[in-house]
């Protein structure tokens, strides 16, 4: 069954001091299965946030269709509200309550109350590591803790499908791999279906599938082995004073199809380890550094746009 279906999903909005409307999403095509980890990979302004906010039923699809097991999000949003847990990209806790007063209050907005509850409440702190945090004041927990409770507050009414916006912003590397290893977790130990979004290659690759999105369209979808199979070689990063002249020099010597992303020459290219000597004799005292790897997520989404994923547009308000 698919837990996530959209077909020509557009949303526009008003820019700000100008007449003209930006365009956040361009016709989004999305198939996710249930039980799946699915992933919305891209940089800021590239349309995750507000396909986010359709997802969560914050906004209403204006155009095209969307449905999360098969309720209509125009139509039917109530009933596929009650199917979905949702964890903002911004904390959404009262840091002034308690763990357990946060998950009670979440439950009462739900209808929950009594034993049935507190059996949940206790559960979801079991799962979580956080039964012996259960009366501390949220603003007494470290970013990765809060995030454990949030994530125990999505999952506390036993959605099918987990929604989650830049889930590991804020957090440094080791609560980022304990957050990932709980979401990879709930997958393989409840069937959860998850739908993340991130600007983090890294992130990208604890996906079962996901989508490079770009300027509010869908750029390639497909498993991060899949993608990652678009490079056909390896990567070689050239660092130098003058990067552009330098891509040029190695074309017309090597008839190679260099290019110049981040000020650095990027090369794809087969067997990349026997190429770099020769650009360094080629051209003495002009290479300062050279990098040399295996494609990653980052290198697809270079390869599709001509951009790193870490080039936000600052100006845009969208994610």
């Amino acid at each position: 069954m698919l837990a996530i279906e959209t077909w020509d999903l557009r949303y526009s909005y008003p820019a700000k001091g100008k007449s003209k409307e930006v365009q956040a999403l361009k016709g989004i095509n999305l198939l996710v299965s249930e039980g799946e980890i699915f992933g919305f990979l891209g940089p800021n302004g590239s349309g995750k946030t507000t396909l986010f906010k359709i997802l969560s039923t914050l906004v209403a699809p204006p155009s095209g269709s969307a449905s999360i097991f098969e309720h209509d999000l125009r139509t039917d949003a109530d009933e596929a509200r009650k199917l979905i847990g949702v964890v903002f990209q911004h904390p959404s806790l009262d840091k002034k309550l308690t763990v357990t007063e946060n998950l009670r209050h979440h439950g009462n907005l739900y209808g929950m109350d009594g034993d049935s509850l507190k059996k949940n409440i206790t559960r979801q702190l079991e799962v979580f590591g956080l039964a012996d945090r259960r009366d501390e004041y949220v603003e007494t927990l470290s970013g990765g803790l809060r995030r454990r409770v949030e994530l125990a507050k999505a999952l506390l009414t036993s959605p099918k499908l987990l929604i989650l916006d830049e889930p590991s912003t804020g957090l440094d590397p080791s609560a980022r791999r304990e957050l990932w290893d709980a979401i990879v977790g709930l997958k393989k130990s409840a069937g959860l279906t998850v739908v993340v979004t991130t600007h983090l290659g890294d992130e990208g690759d604890r996906c079962d599938s996901l989508v490079i999105m770009n300027e509010g369209r869908v750029m390639s979808a497909g498993s991060p082995a899949k993608l990652k199979s678009l490079i056909g070689g390896d990567v070689i990063a050239i660092h130098c004073d003058a990067p552009e002249d330098l891509s040029e020099k190695i074309r017309d010597k090597f008839g190679a199809a260099p290019s110049v992303v981040a000020g650095a020459v990027r090369i794809e290219l087969a067997r990349g380890h026997e190429f770099i000597p020769k650009v360094v004799e080629a051209f003495p005292g002009q290479v300062r550094a050279v990098t040399l790897g295996k494609p990653a997520l980052e290198d697809v989404f270079i390869r599709l746009t001509g951009k790193t994923l870490g080039s936000a547009e600052l100006g845009r308000a969208d994610g």
